[in-house]
């Protein structure tokens, strides 16, 4: 599967990491120590500390903990492509954790548009530790609607 037209940046608007927050801010990205660090031209970046509430019993970081970095990036990713219209909401997830990583570290995800048509987007991300190893590489899937207005 090719990569989508990233030549050009992909954002629908321009968009800061303090709107990210704020737009975050008393959900479950919030709660789990998510923070965006970066957003490029066909990108964002986020991290997540492995820390009791993201670790499974073992201390390392849980696949859940993950998947919600995934979603989150990723998710987020595609509503910032879209008109203020309308909303991606994910379809799809697929992960492989390839490394385990110890409480007291942190994580990194980046995604990176695979496909980005008027109805659906995928997008990829990868998950590296703090060394820039792979630790989980993930699709997500999401579909565009039009915003439904609120009763």
């Amino acid at each position: 599967m090719g990569h989508a037209d990233t030549s050009r940046p992909v954002w629908h608007g321009s968009w800061t990491l303090e709107q990210l927050h704020a737009l975050t801010r008393g959900t479950l990205v919030e709660h789990l120590g998510i923070e965006f660090c970066s957003i490029g031209e066909n990108f964002l970046r986020a991290r997540l500390p492995v820390r009791t509430q993201t670790a499974q019993r073992l201390g390392f970081l849980h696949g859940g903990a993950s998947l919600a970095l995934v979603e989150t990036v990723g998710s987020l990713s595609s509503q910032m492509c879209v008109a203020p219209e309308f909303v991606s909401l994910g379809l799809e997830i697929n992960a492989n954790h390839v490394r385990t990583v110890k409480q007291g570290r942190m994580v990194e995800a980046t995604s990176s548009p695979i496909h980005l048509g008027r109805q659906t987007h995928i997008w990829s991300v990868r998950v590296e530790d703090e060394d820039g190893k792979l630790v989980c590489v993930a699709r997500l899937t999401t579909a565009v609607q039009p915003r439904k207005s609120r009763v």
